[in-house]
């Protein structure tokens, strides 16, 4: 499958942006759908992840209540709604894919077998 990631740009604090994760090849139904970041020179980082059906979440402490991932499986497409941004979101987010991945490790980038190319988020405070 592959995952082409969309809809970064530039936003001032408060603001809001949303991000979009369309699959292609196979459906996307079959996957879990997840966000990751990257800020410079930092580690790549857990951001959220939603089911196969989209009835069960997981946030990062730091983006809880901000931020809300969801998907349209007729679409092949998930996304993750920004708001209240700050300038600590600043990242490449990354949009990622797993048929096998448990719910336990769904924080964990190894249990992803498909990733998108990333786009740029920036915050100006």
């Amino acid at each position: 499958v592959q995952l082409q990631a969309s809809g970064g740009g530039l936003a001032q604090a408060g603001g809001s942006l949303r991000l979009s994760c369309a699959a292609s090849g196979r459906t996307s139904s079959r996957f879990v759908m997840a966000w990751f970041r990257q800020a410079p020179g930092k580690e790549r980082e857990f951001v959220s992840a939603i089911a196969l059906n989209g009835g069960s979440t997981s946030y990062a402490d730091s983006v809880k209540g901000r931020f809300t991932i969801s998907r349209v499986n007729a679409k092949n497409t998930a996304y993750l709604q920004m708001s209240s941004l700050r300038p600590e979101d600043t990242a490449v987010y990354y949009c990622a894919a797993s048929e096998t991945v448990i719910r336990s490790s769904w924080e964990s980038q190894t249990a992803y077998a498909y990733w998108g190319q990333g786009t740029q988020v920036t915050v100006s405070s």
